[in-house]
């Protein structure tokens, strides 16, 4: 099923509304999933709304929360997410971040006790789109083996980061320290599609094609990703004083319960390090020299981070988006949930 951008985006606020969020707070969590959906990122849009309706209804994301910001020095802020819906946390952090930012040319904000907070290309482009570089990362349950492992330790444990160019062009690199998010797992279940050997292994330890025999993900690049994922799980979890590690919540266990999860905002001002136009005239400048480059043989092109993402959404501007026609009966449906989350493990089984 193709939907427009705009009906998404309606069909997503309207289900969360009725599962019991605020309506301020629906807009901005199907602000996000929408974003995701529109750039094909489908892993975290459409495909978690049920989950995030069940949760809601069954008062795991606090409906209507009590945020509370407090600045702790020039440069450093700790926003309290009273573990409402993380996307909406998320956004208000950043939009204190770039404040400060603009003042004081770095901001280091901590969101602690948030929910899932959806795709990290959307807050981190919040910034750029204020002449700001913008990073972020959070912690997420644990999903994946450490390097050598068995057993699962870290989570998914993504990081994204965005940069401003002199035109219109922005970079947005978003990834999970994993060689796939999990999101991407469960995208192919939905679509009964087979996974690379390269993204899981099952039960014994085996790399696995079928995404109904994943156990557990396997970290990027080896002890490489081992690496970022830990250095996530300390930025975004020890940091702000939010279990780590193992200790994560789950996503299903106990939906009626908070998440009490951790993320962290780093906003940078490059004017306070440059001129700001010869910074953002730099990074045009790199991105023509690597359009100019020639692309290897069944390459075609070289595209910079987010990129595609951009020629998708422009695709879907002109065709729809595509939804999983389940997904898409779903959401027009009178129900709020199926009630088929709470109490599963950590692949919703």
């Amino acid at each position: 099923m193709r939907v427009s951008k705009e009906q998404l985006l309606e069909l997503m606020k309207n289900k969360l509304v009725k599962a019991g969020l605020n309506e301020s707070a629906a807009q901005d969590v199907a602000d996000v999933l929408t974003f995701a959906d529109h750039r094909g990122i489908h892993s975290h849009g459409a495909v978690r709304v049920e989950y995030y309706a069940e949760r809601i209804a069954k008062g795991g994301i606090t409906a209507n929360p009590n945020y509370q910001f407090e600045q702790t020095g020039p440069s450093a802020a700790v926003f309290e997410g009273d573990n409402g819906p993380g996307h909406q946390a998320a956004k208000q952090a950043m939009e204190k971040a770039i404040a400060m930012a603009k003042e004081s040319g770095v901001a280091v904000v901590g969101m602690k006790h948030i929910s899932h907070s959806g795709a990290l290309g959307y807050f981190v482009e919040m910034a750029a789109k204020e002449n700001m570089v913008g990073i972020s990362m959070c912690q997420s349950d644990p999903m994946v083996v450490p390097f050598g492992g068995t057993e699962p330790y870290f989570g998914t444990n993504p990081i994204a980061f965005s940069a401003p160019s002199n035109d219109d062009r922005i970079i947005t690199f978003d990834m999970a320290t994993t060689v796939q998010a999990w999101g991407k797992v469960l995208d192919a279940r939905a679509k009964h599609l087979s996974i690379p050997d390269t993204w899981a292994v099952d039960a014994q330890g085996e790399p696995t094609t079928d995404a109904r025999d994943v156990h557990a993900l396997v970290p990027v690049a080896g002890p490489k990703g081992y690496g970022l994922m830990m250095m996530v799980d300390i930025l975004s979890g020890s940091l702000l004083g939010v279990p780590h590690g193992v200790h994560v919540s789950s996503m299903y266990k106990d939906l009626t319960k908070g998440r009490d999860l951790g993320q962290l905002h780093i906003v940078i001002n490059p004017a306070f390090f440059t001129d700001l136009d010869q910074f953002k005239t730099r990074i045009s400048t790199m991105l023509d020299e690597l359009k100019a480059q020639p692309a290897a043989e069944g390459y075609g092109e070289i595209f910079y981070p987010g990129e595609r993402g951009r020629m998708r959404s422009e695709k879907y501007d002109e065709n729809g988006i595509e939804i999983v026609d389940d997904i898409y009966e779903y959401l027009i449906s009178d129900d709020v949930h199926y009630d088929r989350y709470h109490g599963k493990n950590r692949f919703a089984e």
